[in-house]
């Protein structure tokens, strides 16, 4: 049985920082891109970064609005995804979702993802 357990989540003022873990169980890590989602309410779930080392080279994924504050990176001996978030803004606020795409480079879009996490929130206050 494939799992993805997010850890890290929780209140930070602007400006401040976070680090998501996403530990994950019953697939390969080499075949498969990990990353992380997020969902406000009322809007559609978008993705924010990924990484993969499938194909034998390592690929990574930012959306624009997290270029030069989120930095992803991951642990092969702890199957753990990690995604270090600096310099929070209030809009960075929602429910953070770890995601796993089998056989892929990245995972950008909710559409073909093959497992999700539960989900963890991040509120960055004012």
């Amino acid at each position: 049985e494939v799992q993805l357990a997010e850890s890290g989540g929780g209140l930070v003022q602007v400006g401040g920082s976070l680090r998501l873990s996403c530990v994950a169980s019953g697939l390969s890590f080499d075949d498969t891109a990990i990353g992380w989602f997020r969902q406000t309410p009322g809007k559609e779930r978008e993705g924010v970064s990924s990484i993969s080392s499938y194909g034998y080279s390592n690929h990574t994924y930012y959306a624009d609005s997290v270029k030069g504050r989120f930095t992803i990176t991951k642990d092969n001996a702890k199957n753990t995804v990690y995604l270090q978030m600096d310099n929070l803004q209030s809009e960075d606020t929602a429910v953070y979702y770890c995601a796993a795409k089998m056989w892929s480079i990245a995972v950008t879009v909710p559409v073909g993802v093959d497992y999700w996490g539960k989900g963890i929130v991040v509120n960055v206050s004012s």
